[in-house]
């Protein structure tokens, strides 16, 4: 019962998850700073970031949480359409 109790209860920590997207969004900030601009690496990243939004929203049992889970990946949404521009 025990180990059926963690293994339930990481299934709902998204503290991981915070952690990976803190370091993609730090990553895409540094690249956008770079003079030399690369879409697709831009792309790849959003990739990432999106994966991650996926999971904490798919362990996320909280409206709050929901909710801001779909407000990011509406900004993403646009960031990904910016993006459309420099391919």
């Amino acid at each position: 019962l025990e180990q059926e109790m963690i293994y339930y209860i990481e299934k709902l920590d998204i503290n991981e998850e915070i952690i990976r997207l803190k370091h993609h969004l730090k990553f895409f900030s540094l690249e956008m700073k770079n003079k030399e601009i690369k879409g697709k690496k831009l792309s790849f990243i959003c990739q990432e970031i999106g994966r991650e939004i996926n999971t904490i929203g798919s362990k996320a049992n909280n409206f709050e949480i929901q909710s801001l889970v779909v407000n990011m990946k509406e900004e993403l949404e646009k960031i990904k359409e910016n993006i459309l521009n420099i391919l």
